[in-house]
């Protein structure tokens, strides 16, 4: 059993920000946001080193507290703001596709747990293995999870919910 350091820490945030920064903003859709809830897992991790038992864990323990710091920070924005006020500041990146539009427009009316599973499992290109550690239920609960999420955003697509 190797336990990391926090020079080591340091260093495996610094390669990893920018896949860590793309997970935070798929939840919270604002650079701003997404820059605070990194620095906010950041500390968390830091704080609780002590806690992660490998160091080959290092990607799937700090992608799990992305994900929690990133749902905290959408559970207190949605006390402060109406969902409307919020789905008004969201800002899907131009790609002049109108289907990769429609697709993250799918994505935002899922759950935010729902999120979880698509931009795990399609964005960062994780395996169900790794999407158990990470989640921590087993990977037939979460084929089943991601099947039903693909089907919300298929019937939204289909109905032209635009």
């Amino acid at each position: 059993m190797k336990h990391i350091n926090e020079c080591r820490y340091a260093e495996l945030m610094m390669e990893n920000r920018q896949k860590f920064y793309r997970i935070a903003y798929s939840y919270v859709k604002n650079e701003q946001e997404a820059l605070e809830v990194v620095s906010d897992a950041m500390y968390k991790g830091l704080v609780h080193l002590k806690d992660l038992r490998e160091m080959d864990y290092f990607l799937t323990w700090m992608t799990r507290i992305i994900i929690n710091t990133s749902l905290e920070t959408l559970r207190k924005k949605s006390k402060l703001t109406p969902y409307e006020d919020y789905m008004a500041e969201v800002k899907v990146e131009e790609t002049g596709q109108d289907q990769n539009l429609d697709l993250y427009h799918a994505i935002d009316m899922l759950e935010p747990d729902e999120k979880s599973y698509v931009i795990l499992k399609y964005f960062e290109e994780r395996t169900y293995k790794e999407m158990s550690d990470i989640l921590e239920m087993p990977q037939s609960t979460i084929k089943s999870k991601i099947y039903r999420s693909l089907e919300k955003m298929k019937s939204y697509l289909e109905g032209g919910n635009k």
